[in-house]
């Protein structure tokens, strides 16, 4: 029997979230990101917005200038993270495999429970229903013969669409003249090359396929496979050790050339990156520095280290590395782990096994946060949990940053 695959895609996800919890915003061009005074881009705006041209990853400036009566928030990712576990809870129920996207998007294998075509409709269209009634939210469905087509039947119809592709050809007929970026793994830079090419649709690259091929190599044998329909990949359950990364990085509001400030702020976010990696149950046996300058040139730096995901160790090795990058203002910066694995992949040290080393450790990383305390006159020890949450850690270090400013001699 042939694989039957539903995409789900919520509608525009963290601001349906934020219009359900609040009706007061519903149908207002919503923006979810950085403020319009602040450095930042749009995580992702209400479909009023995109009316005025709005869209994900548009500078939020750029973004206030095409739509002045905008309603600007940041981002609650905690909130989001709540909501999209009750959803993938819903969706998973109905799946022999669930491959988790993102927050807010997920392939599901539903072959066997679904047994047939129209027993696979039902199983979409009860999705969408239980989404709306138990949560509140609308979300786009495809349903298809593989995961490309699926995805482009999801997109087909947004917001709260519904679209069914059956066949290959059904597939091929649907995007045949469309423009060659209808093919999700075709992004804006490989358009290009083919438009160079003379490869505008998808027709062109069923007509020129060894052309393709021979410009872009191995993706572009890939590129004529989809563009005939030809998709025999599997859903693959996501699992946390798949990940490539887990990291945390902040943006100032004004550029900083203070090296103990970026050393205190390298300590938030080692500590951050701990919290992810513990909720995960993964481990690292890299640590990595990102530094963005004022001119946006970026520099990152890593360092193999014995498998740990302990603040104090990520943030000793990232401070390590950020004494080695030029000194010039900062714009960006984070760090993370990499190399990761779960708690029976790590290769454990005999002094991982020794009670007194987490207590060295967490020593460390409160001997810190105490001296911080007297720099900036925060008590960061009685308020770790609400730090971390949500956009407390940035609001957080803003203020660290105004207070440095303001004890700097001028």
């Amino acid at each position: 029997m042939r694989q039957i695959i539903i995409h789900v895609d919520m509608d525009a996800f963290y601001a349906s979230v934020e219009m359900r919890d609040n009706p007061e915003l519903r149908g207002k061009p919503l923006i979810i990101g950085a403020l319009p005074q602040e450095r930042g881009v749009v995580a992702t705006c209400s479909y009023e917005a995109r009316r005025w041209g709005v869209h994900s990853a548009m500078n939020t400036r750029e973004a206030f200038h095409l739509c002045p009566m905008g309603v600007f928030m940041h981002p609650n990712f905690d909130k989001y993270r709540a909501v999209s576990n009750q959803l993938h809870a819903i969706w998973n129920t109905y799946a022999s495999a669930a491959e988790t996207i993102a927050l807010d998007e997920a392939y599901l294998d539903v072959t066997e429970q679904a047994g047939s075509w129209e027993g696979a409709r039902g199983i979409a269209r009860t999705i969408k229903r239980r989404t709306r009634e138990e949560l509140g939210l609308s979300c786009s469905v495809g349903l298809a013969y593989s995961k490309t087509a699926a995805k482009t039947a999801s997109e087909e119809k947004k917001p709260d669409g519904y679209f069914e592709i059956p066949t290959p050809e059904d597939f091929v007929n649907l995007i045949i003249d469309r423009d060659v970026r209808v093919l999700y793994t075709v992004g804006e830079k490989t358009a290009e090359r083919l438009r160079r090419a003379g490869i505008v649709t998808v027709r062109g690259i069923r007509e020129r396929p060894e052309e393709v091929i021979r410009l872009l190599g191995r993706q572009g044998e890939w590129i004529t496979r989809i563009a005939r329909g030809e998709d025999d990949r599997r859903v693959q359950p996501w699992r946390p050790e798949d990940a490539k990364s887990v990291s945390r990085e902040l943006t100032f509001q004004a550029d900083v050339d203070d090296l103990d400030f970026l050393r205190d702020v390298l300590l938030l976010l080692s500590m951050s990156v701990e919290r992810r990696a513990a909720r995960a149950g993964l481990y690292g046996e890299g640590v990595s520095l990102k530094v963005t300058y004022a001119d946006m040139r970026s520099v990152t730096r890593s360092r193999l280290v014995p498998s740990t995901r302990a603040a104090a160790c990520i943030w000793r090795e990232a401070v390590s590395l950020l004494e080695q990058v030029p000194r010039r203002p900062v714009r960006l910066i984070g760090t993370g782990l990499y190399h990761l694995a779960g708690e029976h992949g790590r290769q454990l040290r005999f002094e991982d096994l020794l009670p007194e080393t987490a207590a060295r450790q967490d020593a460390e990383i409160n001997g810190q946060l105490a001296a911080m305390g007297a720099r900036y006159g925060l008590d960061f020890l009685g308020n770790l949990d609400r730090i971390f949450q949500g956009e407390t850690l940035y609001r957080t270090v803003e203020y660290m940053r105004k207070h440095r400013l303001a004890q700097t001699p001028r």
